[in-house]
């Protein structure tokens, strides 16, 4: 059976949360994580993230695609063409009493090849183990879990304490 992978369902929840936003009179604002396919204006990144109002009195143009979210904002006084990948976009939520949803962060380009360094090393050890236990299992399953903690990344962010429901939590970004 040629099943066809399904899509993600980011880009829908957003279009939800924007639309419910909109019909309630909140002012939607998306988080997004900062890399080299956001076209943003780059003196307004913070800590690698930045915060959009994408309102309609904000925005001009506005498109949530599948794919991107587009369009034309103002920053100071002056019109930029902003593009976001929908896979960027960490957060969406209403300014004003900080409803909405939290998506997983986005893998960055630069921690895709520490994984990939790690999956390698991980292969080369098993692979050791079991020719130094002739009499080990060569079936068994061996499961990695990368974190980014793991890999040393972001080691400028402080950790994030546990929260007791295990939800996403949204933190409002002025």
């Amino acid at each position: 059976m040629n099943a066809q992978e399904p899509t993600t369902t980011r880009p829908y929840l957003i279009r939800a949360l924007h639309e419910w936003c909109i019909d309630n009179g909140f002012t939607p604002y998306v988080a997004v994580r900062v890399d080299s396919s956001v076209q943003v204006p780059r003196e307004y990144v913070k800590d690698g993230e930045i915060v959009l109002n994408v309102g309609l009195d904000a925005t001009s143009g506005l498109l949530l695609g599948n794919d991107y979210i587009e369009f034309k904002a103002r920053f100071a006084g002056k019109v930029r063409d902003i593009m976001v990948p929908v896979e960027r976009v960490v957060a969406i939520y209403a300014r004003e009493n900080g409803q909405g949803m939290a998506f997983p962060h986005p893998v960055d380009e630069d921690s895709s090849e520490a994984t990939d360094a790690l999956v390698s090393i991980s292969k080369a050890l098993s692979e050791a183990d079991v020719a130094s236990h002739p009499a080990a299992d060569a079936d068994r399953i061996i499961q990695l879990v990368s974190t980014d903690a793991a890999l040393g990344l972001h080691d400028d962010e402080p950790p994030r304490p546990p929260t007791g429901s295990g939800r996403p939590a949204l933190k409002r970004v002025k």
